[in-house]
């Protein structure tokens, strides 16, 4: 079975929401009638795969992928005002525990959250799991240029291990990212960067040592984390302030997280399974986003040199055992 973990999808209701001008969204057309949404570095042309459940049931059935889990991304509702987050967050949630239930077999989903309002969160998170049935929460790795090591994310965390649902963390535009806007490279340099330093934070400041049942999803095979482990490690040994949180190396901390296999170099898949393990991988291809490639995405797994029992835990297998799918 192949479950694809990491693609994208704005429901209808969530665009309609966003027409009648009370968002901070820029919201503009193509050519083709596709929406463009603008937000602070980046933009994001929603082609029908974006908004058309039907249409994206053909491409899952063209390309032989069984079922994926359906998350928002940017610009996502926490850029909005609180209020109007917690509504278009319900909006969202609704939309997509509407589709899981008109299609059980083919789709699951993660709750969109009001970030800018943690506490909303939380309420979000509850009602969104045990009445609506989605399996966890995507969350975006600043808030508003506001890392989530604050305090006032923990609740949050503590809410996401009590429920044992896992957290989606997706890039969203870094701080400073006026100085990437060309080239798209918002994208294409400050996402992983943001990941990267998101993660980094996150372990220093203790949160999987005080919450170790947590269960974190990292986008686009961890950014550079599985790259800048063995410096960051140094780091720990080196400096006294990396030491006041945790009690031990933040490689102990990240073997627990599970990465996305959004980039897709064998080589980097190879290093990523050999950093997490076979039972942490989760295949994702980031459709249907232009930088996305859902039949490229399952090939470059189906191709690596690895044991066929290895290639279907990465194919679903993991992906349905972090969210209770039944296979």
């Amino acid at each position: 079975m192949k479950i694809d973990f990491h693609n994208h999808f704005f429901p209808p209701e969530y665009l309609t929401a966003l027409a009648d001008g009370n968002t901070r969204v820029i919201v503009k057309q193509d050519d083709q009638g596709n929406p463009l949404l603008f937000y602070a570095g980046d933009y994001n042309i929603l082609v029908p795969g974006h908004r058309d459940i039907e249409y994206r049931l053909r491409e899952l059935d063209r390309c032989g992928v069984d079922m994926q889990v359906l998350s928002m991304t940017t610009p996502g509702v926490h850029i909005e005002e609180p209020g109007r987050g917690v509504e278009l967050a319900r909006i969202v949630n609704d939309a997509f525990a509407r589709i899981m239930q008109r299609y059980p077999d083919r789709f699951v989903a993660l709750a969109a959250l009001p970030l800018q309002d943690p506490a909303a969160s939380v309420k979000e998170l509850e009602r969104a799991v045990q009445e609506l049935g989605l399996r966890g929460a995507t969350l975006f790795t600043n808030i508003n240029g506001q890392p989530l090591k604050m305090p006032d994310f923990w609740p949050l965390y503590e809410k996401a291990a009590e429920l044992d649902v896992p957290l989606f963390f997706h890039p969203t535009s870094p701080v400073g990212v006026e100085a990437m806007e060309d080239f798209r490279l918002t994208a294409l340099v400050g996402f992983p960067l943001d990941t990267t330093l998101a993660v980094a934070r996150l372990v220093f400041q203790g949160v999987l040592e005080k919450l170790p049942s947590l269960k974190l999803v990292i986008s686009h095979l961890g950014g550079a984390i599985p790259y800048l482990a063995e410096r960051i490690d140094r780091g720990y040994e080196a400096y006294t302030e990396c030491r006041e949180h945790i009690s031990a190396p933040p490689s102990h901390y990240f073997s627990h997280l599970y990465l996305d296999t959004v980039a897709f170099h064998p080589n980097s898949l190879l290093f990523a399974l050999e950093f997490v393990g076979r039972e942490q991988l989760l295949l994702g291809s980031d459709y249907p986003h232009q930088i996305g490639d859902l039949p490229r995405a399952v090939r470059v797994i189906e191709e690596l040199s690895v044991p066929q029992e290895t290639k279907e835990k990465i194919l679903g297998q993991n992906a349905a055992a972090l969210l209770g799918i039944k296979v």
